[in-house]
């Protein structure tokens, strides 16, 4: 099984020897798979104790970040891994990692460039999702799926796996933060990749502060989401 997961890491340090004993677990179900994490200029320590562990774990390996922001720790993760397959992960663990036998079962072999989790079936699970968030993302995921006439209905989860040459040539991220997330998946819907939608489970995180804020965040989620769609008008006019 030919897996790069990509987990980007910034101030975790009441979170990260959770889920870093969690995910050597997947070790034995995955043989050839390689866990890169990607130090967000963390300054609490978290970055040693990851640096610490991966001693005893060869498929475990540390990348520094070359500027601050999800966007480009994103994007150092894709260029630095070796399988042919990628999958993005939260270190908050708020996904379940269980659903990545599916994922992987799903595109491995097939003509897919990716799959694309969504948390809002009727197969889905989700705990503790604060209520005002859960809200404003529904509202947000379904604003998208309307516009891009699309059956897709949760672009803004960041746990999704991708063929890794396929998202070298979504390069470069024009995203710098949470919303790089909505912007992978906009990419390959828009430019017509061959996809398709899971249910998967999630379930809010238990330790550690959440860094997704949503005042800050939401001028940057309409900046990508208008990007997309001028690249969309674009395509459209070149027929």
């Amino acid at each position: 099984m030919s897996l790069s997961l990509i987990i980007p890491v910034y101030n975790e340090v009441n979170q990260i020897h959770f889920s870093l004993k969690k995910l050597t677990k997947f070790k034995k179900i995955f043989k050839n798979i390689e866990i890169i994490f990607i130090n967000d200029f963390c300054n609490d320590g978290t970055d040693k104790i990851i640096k610490n562990f991966i001693k005893k774990h060869r498929y475990m390996k540390l990348c520094n970040n070359k500027k601050k922001g999800l966007g480009s720790a994103i994007e150092v993760g894709v260029i630095k891994s070796t399988n042919q397959y990628v999958c993005i992960f939260m270190s908050d663990m708020s996904d379940d990692l269980n659903d990545l036998k599916k994922y992987y079962k799903l595109i491995n072999g097939s003509n897919l460039d990716a799959v694309l989790g969504t948390r809002f079936s009727s197969m889905s699970k989700i705990k503790n999702y604060p209520k005002i968030k859960f809200i404003l993302n529904r509202i947000f995921n379904n604003f998208v799926r309307i516009i891009l006439w699309s059956n897709y209905n949760d672009f803004t989860n960041a746990f999704k796996i991708y063929k890794r040459k396929t998202l070298l040539k979504l390069l470069p991220f024009v995203s710098e933060n949470f919303n790089i997330f909505l912007e992978l998946p906009l990419k390959i819907i828009i430019r017509k990749y061959n996809y398709s939608v899971i249910s998967i489970n999630w379930k809010n995180r238990s330790r550690g502060k959440s860094k997704f804020k949503i005042k800050e965040l939401s001028s940057m989620y309409l900046f990508t989401l208008f990007y997309c769609l001028l690249e969309k008008i674009l395509l459209i006019n070149k027929k």
